[in-house]
């Protein structure tokens, strides 16, 4: 089973498919300067297949080679990051004002 990921920009989130098959979406929000991920989804059909860990690892990749820092809103790529510190580095902390 061959999963590929690929980002549909136009419909702002990145599209898993197996053997030519629609298997999933990470659904996204992008500015100049943030990348927040909204919601995350896995066909029922493909659970269990990891597939959802390719959308998280191939989006969470993506936006390390866009260097945009990531909100993990969604669930779960907030819990594939808890899972995987390598991609600690790129969540979007808030600085906190001086004073």
């Amino acid at each position: 089973m061959a999963i590929e990921v690929h980002d549909v920009p136009d419909e702002k989130h990145f599209a898993a498919v197996v053997d030519g098959v629609p298997a999933g979406r990470a659904e996204y929000l992008r500015t100049a300067g943030l990348i927040v991920f909204t919601h995350t989804e896995v066909d029922p059909a493909f659970e269990g297949k990891g597939v959802g860990s390719a959308l998280a690892r191939a989006a969470l990749d993506q936006a390390r080679a866009w260097e945009l820092p990531v909100m993990p809103q969604c669930p779960f790529i907030a819990s594939y990051i808890a899972r995987h510190p390598e991609y600690v580095d790129i969540v979007y902390r808030r600085s906190e004002p001086a004073g």
